[in-house]
């Protein structure tokens, strides 16, 4: 592996940039679930989910604890399973292609592959956290 390679993989700011990059997709849902509360409120109605409102915020909160704890590597493992979580019952109360037909079908279930590998990436994510911790605890990170 080329040095600088090497280097950037052990880097803190790949590191930051790669969480930024993960908790970015659940930051921007959480604050728009806060800032575009109308907005909210119809997804979740069209979820089937009532009281909308509850749903709403309850989503809200989960996605944005969620993206703290990825951003500033506090607890990470609580935040990915939180949003991991999230993301599987988002499959089966919103994405169920397996009770559609037809182009809706296709949609949820393209919707639900898209959830499942960013649950992936938030195993990835935690993963890496732990091994970078354990190289912390031995002074071979900074």
């Amino acid at each position: 592996m080329p040095y600088f390679i090497k280097l950037s993989l052990e880097s803190q700011w790949l590191w930051a940039i790669s969480r930024f990059c993960l908790a970015l997709l659940f930051l921007s849902s959480g604050l728009s679930k806060i800032l575009a509360v109308e907005t909210g409120f119809l997804e979740m109605q069209a979820a089937g989910l009532e009281p909308a409102w509850l749903f709403n915020y309850a989503s809200a909160l989960i996605l944005l604890v969620g993206a703290y704890c990825i951003l500033f590597e506090r607890h990470m493992w609580f935040g990915t399973l939180i949003l991991s979580v999230f993301l599987a019952l988002t499959i089966v109360i919103v994405h169920h292609f397996w009770n559609m037909t037809g182009i809706q079908a296709n949609i949820a279930f393209y919707f639900a592959l898209e959830h499942i590998s960013v649950i992936g990436g938030l195993l990835a994510l935690t993963i890496a956290s732990h091994f970078r911790q354990q190289l912390r605890n031995l002074g071979v990170v900074a």
